[in-house]
């Protein structure tokens, strides 16, 4: 996927987890920031943030951060919405014969259900965008929804679908995500359990620029 008006500026302050206050061509502009996880390791004073602007007539903010250079020199794209473009355009690639986004099944909104013949597929994506030493953790703040969804993919799992849990890697050079059992513990146990039960835990490395992310992986769904 590609943004299109992406141009950089400086991270300042974040007065909450929608807004950040960066400078921009020599002003402080407020932009709207497309992730309200913590983000504290990333969002800090003085990083270098890349922001887009979708010209959408009547916002309050006319940019979007999308994308943070850490001070360890790694690329990291925080936008929350990219990881299901993404990953969308990787699903496009793999022979399947349906692709249906924001599939309903039981409580939930599951991210897509996929057909290939026989074969039923449903699949939630979570965008990583927390590293540590080389290695990718989820989630970055408490996710009881992340939890629910884990809990109807396992359903899922029992009932003949091929299901999926897949991670898209939002940083450069980072291939495996790991629970962080530090912050959401309970996380940590669904994820062991689902994979117990049969759920397919799936790593997408991706390609970060400030522009653009793509999947890179290796692997077939």
């Amino acid at each position: 996927m590609k943004y299109e008006h992406v141009v950089p500026a400086v991270f300042l302050d974040r007065p909450n987890r929608f807004l950040a206050r960066v400078a921009l061509d020599g002003r402080t502009e407020t932009v709207h920031v497309k992730n309200t996880g913590r983000c504290r390791e990333l969002l800090l004073p003085g990083a270098p943030v890349w922001l887009t602007e979708p010209g959408t007539p009547g916002r309050k903010t006319a940019y979007d951060l999308i994308a943070v250079r850490k001070d360890s020199g790694l690329l990291v794209n925080i936008d929350s919405q990219a990881p299901n473009r993404a990953a969308r355009e990787w699903l496009e690639t793999q022979g399947l014969e349906e692709i249906v986004p924001e599939y309903r099944y039981g409580a939930s909104r599951m991210d897509f259900m996929m057909r290939r013949g026989k074969e039923r597929f449903l699949m939630e994506v979570k965008g990583c965008t927390l590293e540590i030493g080389g290695v990718g953790y989820f989630p970055d703040a408490p996710t009881e929804r992340g939890v629910r969804h884990i809990r109807e993919l396992m359903r899922a799992a029992g009932e003949g679908y091929r299901a999926i849990l897949a991670f898209v890697i939002q940083m450069n050079g980072v291939t495996e995500v790991r629970p962080n059992v530090g912050t959401h513990p309970a996380f940590g146990r669904a994820l062991g359990e689902a994979a117990e039960a049969g759920v397919r835990i799936l790593f997408l490395p991706c390609h970060v620029t400030p522009d653009s992310l793509t999947v890179t992986a290796g692997v077939s769904v």
